[in-house]
């Protein structure tokens, strides 16, 4: 069974930084692509920034130049880096993982989400 476990959210004023951790565990076979997505109250989920297998990056509009995704050292690792955090940053962080759990399964993945870290940044 596949697992992804965040760490890393919290507090922080306006102007600062966290970093937000992503360990997947379990059977994995093969990592399509991996990511962050946020969620503010009553809006919808939004993309952050993802990385696929060779390293190729994505991120929105909002966090490009502020946020940078990497992937660990550790196998199906990643990290996002978020510097001069603002207040519409606040929302919760939900790593995600486009993968294959087994060499039997789909060429495309499967999706599968962590439970989400919260990140609030006061004004």
């Amino acid at each position: 069974q596949v697992q992804l476990a965040e760490s890393g959210g919290g507090l922080v004023q306006a102007g600062g930084s966290l970093r937000l951790s992503c360990v997947g565990s379990g059977t994995i076979y093969s990592v399509n692509r991996m990511g962050w997505y946020r969620r503010t109250p009553g809006e919808q989920r939004e993309l952050v920034a993802s990385i696929d297998g060779p390293g190729g990056t994505t991120y929105a509009d909002s966090v490009r130049g502020r946020f940078t995704i990497s992937k660990g050292s550790a196998k199906n690792t990643i990290y996002l880096q978020m510097n001069s955090l603002k207040p519409e940053d606040t929302a919760v962080y939900y790593c995600y993982a486009r993968l294959r759990p087994h060499e039997y399964s789909d060429y495309h993945g499967e999706d599968y989400w962590g439970k989400g870290t919260p990140v609030t940044v006061s004004s």
